[in-house]
């Protein structure tokens, strides 16, 4: 009860004015969830990157870098250390070919973005829907449409950040697989898709199918480990289940199976595998297929921005 009244008097606090917000000069999409762990929102990140890539616009991505030792705001590299950035900032700069920078402060965060990168004209706030202090201009919510809200309760008792309420507001919900949820807010959805594996160690590609045969470990630090199981399995692989803690510092002796032939892994657990990997270390990249009408409505959102700014 008490952290259902303080998340509401937070979000009045700054809607009527008692607690300020930021406005930056380039238009801002927050992208978020209304429940602890993983929903899906970094591939959707990565997959709205490139859409607004296609389109001509240059996008730039903020985060908090959940697991970073940064101090104030940073920018984070393709090379970055996932210890010191965080492993989502490390694989949004590896794959976005977008300017990454991470902080506390996301509206600090995305001045200091766009005063390195002043020809940046979007921002991408990842993580960033219970982050009030920054004006936007588009709110997706992203839900997993396998587990949804669990109890439907809010921290501690359950898993929710803020009240089902909270999804009437947004402008869109992206949906992870599964059916429509009960809301007034417009729905799309998006399926995860990806088959073919890296190895962490040469770069080479496989289908994970090839790798049948052998002895397979897999192991998942994040969110909803089960989704991933639930990914390999589909791709007709059987192996021994091990989960981790999101956001899982790994070491070799965490990993120390020794009848393992391969081990498999999520992307976001291979950047912070990579620096130790061997031949027998394997990443699943996902790609995010998402209902084309997000991206028409992200472009509807900032043709009227760019009309506003010339009127």
């Amino acid at each position: 009860m008490l952290f259902r009244l303080l998340s509401a008097l937070r979000r009045v606090a700054y809607k009527q004015g008692w607690l300020a917000t930021e406005r930056l000069p380039v238009p801002v999409i927050v992208v978020g969830n209304i429940t602890v762990g993983g929903s899906g929102k970094t591939p959707l990140v990565l997959w709205m990157a490139q859409y607004l890539r296609q389109q001509g616009y240059r996008p730039g991505i903020v985060s908090r870098g959940y697991g970073s030792s940064a101090v104030g705001a940073c920018p984070v590299g393709p090379a970055d250390d996932p210890a010191l950035s965080g492993d989502e900032p490390v694989l949004l700069a590896r794959k976005s070919a977008c300017p990454v920078w991470i902080g506390r402060d996301r509206a600090a965060v995305g001045r200091a973005l766009l005063a390195a990168c002043p020809d940046c004209n979007v921002i991408l706030c990842d993580d960033g829907l219970q982050h009030y202090r920054l004006r936007r201009d588009l709110e997706i919510a992203v839900v997993d449409g396998q587990r949804r809200f669990g109890n439907g309760q809010l921290l501690p008792a359950g898993p929710l950040r803020e009240g089902l309420w909270r999804l009437n507001l947004v402008d869109a919900v992206v949906v992870n697989g599964g059916a429509p949820l009960e809301t007034q807010a417009a729905q799309y959805g998006m399926h995860l898709n990806g088959a073919l594996l890296t190895n962490l160690r040469t770069g080479e590609k496989r289908l994970a199918v090839e790798l049948k045969a052998l002895r397979l470990h897999a192991l998942a630090g994040i969110g909803h480990p089960q989704r991933f199981f639930d990914h390999l399995h589909a791709l007709g692989l059987d192996f021994t289940e091990h989960v981790f803690p999101d956001h899982h510092a790994y070491r070799t002796s965490d990993l120390d199976w020794p009848d393992a032939d391969a081990l498999l892994m999520t992307e976001k657990d291979g950047v912070k595998c990579a620096a130790f990997a061997d031949e027998r270390y394997w990443a699943l990249p996902v790609q995010a297929e998402v209902d084309p009408r997000l991206g028409q409505k992200m472009l509807d959102i900032l043709r009227e921005h760019d009309g506003r700014k010339t009127a």
